[in-house]
C-alpha cells in the first residue's frame, strides 16, 4: 500500500484545487463504510465512496462547488430506488475544499492507514507464489514475499516487498499478531517447518500451505512426531482448492487471494476490539470464512 500512498501524493500534487468527500455518517446498508473519503479534481478522482448514483451524484456537487468557489458542504442520500440503488441505507457527506494542511493530513492519514494494514507473509517465490504477489499488491494489505533463492526473488514483477531470508521461520516469528501465511516453497521439509511455524503462533488470521489432502496428513503425522498438533485445525490445504480444478498459478492464486482476502475481512475480524469499527456495514458484504479447503 506504500504505491497507493505515492499515487494519492501524486495526484494531490498535480491538481490545484480539489474536494475532499467524506462519508459522515452511515445507516443501514451501504457501499462504504463511514470514515471513507475520495478526493475530486475538476477533470480527474482518486478514490471511491462506493461507485453508482451516490459517488456520481458526489462528483457532480463537487465539480459545482469548484466551478462556484464553494468552500463547504453537506449531503444526506437515502439509498433507494429514487436515485437508482437498492443498498436500502442512508449516507451522510462532508465535502470540503482542500487547503494545503488538508492535503497533508489526507497524507498523514495514508501513511497510518499503510502501516496499519495486516501483513501477508508469502514463504515462497516461485510461480505462484509470484502470482499471489501480483494480485495481493492490489489489496489493502502488506505483501512480503520471502525466499531463500535471490534468482527466484528477482523474478518478482509486482509492487511487494520481496525479502532475501536464508532462515524464513525467523521471519514468521517476529510477524505481528494478525499476519497471514501462504507456504510454498520449493522443498515440502521447509514447507512443514514453515507452516507448524505459523499455526504454532496461535494468533495468525490465515496459514496456508500449498499441496493435498495427502500431503496435509504427512503435515499432521510430522507434527505429531515433533511433539503436538498446536492449530493445526486452523490450517488450509490444499489452497485455493475451492475454486477450479485449473492449476495454472494466476488461478490458483485468485483462489488463494480470495481465501486470504476473507479471512482479513471477515465479521470475526472486522468486530474484534482492534478492528471495531472499521468493517463493513451489517447486511452489505457476508463473511466467508469456513470455507471447504479448512
Amino acid at each position: 500500500m506504500a504505491r497507493q500512498v505515492t499515487e494519492l501524493a501524486r495526484f494531490l500534487g498535480a491538481q490545484g484545487a480539489v474536494i475532499r468527500v467524506a462519508l459522515t455518517r452511515v445507516r443501514g446498508s451501504s457501499p462504504r463504510e463511514a470514515g471513507t473519503e475520495m478526493f475530486v479534481a475538476p477533470a480527474a478522482v482518486y478514490g471511491t465512496i462506493g461507485g453508482g448514483q451516490l459517488e456520481h451524484r458526489a462528483i457532480e456537487a463537487a465539480r459545482a462547488m469548484l466551478r462556484d468557489g464553494v468552500l463547504t458542504t453537506a449531503m444526506d442520500v437515502p439509498l433507494g430506488p429514487e436515485i437508482g440503488q437498492c443498498c436500502g441505507g442512508r449516507v451522510e457527506m462532508a465535502l470540503t475544499r482542500m487547503r494545503g494542511s488538508d492535503k497533508r493530513a489526507a497524507l498523514r492519514r495514508a501513511g497510518a492507514e499503510a502501516r496499519a494494514l495486516p501483513h501477508v507473509y508469502v514463504l515462497g517465490a516461485g510461480h505462484v507464489g509470484r502470482a499471489i504477489a501480483l494480485q495481493l499488491q492490489h489489496m489493502p494489505v502488506r505483501c512480503i514475499l520471502i525466499d531463500p533463492r535471490a534468482q527466484e526473488l528477482a523474478l518478482c514483477e509486482a509492487s511487494v516487498e520481496t525479502r532475501l531470508s536464508v532462515m524464513p521461520e525467523m521471519d514468521i516469528t517476529a510477524a505481528p499478531p494478525g499476519s497471514a501465511f501462504v507456504v510454498l516453497t520449493h522443498d515440502h521439509g521447509l514447507d512443514f517447518l514453515l507452516t507448524a511455524a505459523a499455526l504454532a503462533r496461535g494468533d495468525a488470521a490465515y496459514v496456508g500451505m500449498i499441496g493435498s489432502a495427502t500431503k496435509r496428513a504427512k503435515l499432521k503425522s510430522w507434527m505429531r512426531a515433533q511433539g503436538g498438533l498446536a492449530g493445526f485445525d486452523q490450517l488450509i490445504c490444499p489452497i485455493g482448492a475451492s475454486g477450479s480444478r485449473d492449476k495454472r498459478p494466476s488461478l490458483i492464486a485468485a483462489f488463494v487471494v480470495a481465501e486470504i482476502m476473507a479471512d482479513l475481512t471477515s465479521e470475526t475480524v472486522a468486530t474484534s476490539p482492534a478492528q471495531a469499527g472499521q468493517g463493513p456495514e451489517a447486511g452489505h458484504y457476508h463473511d466467508q470464512k469456513g470455507a471447504s479447503a479448512r
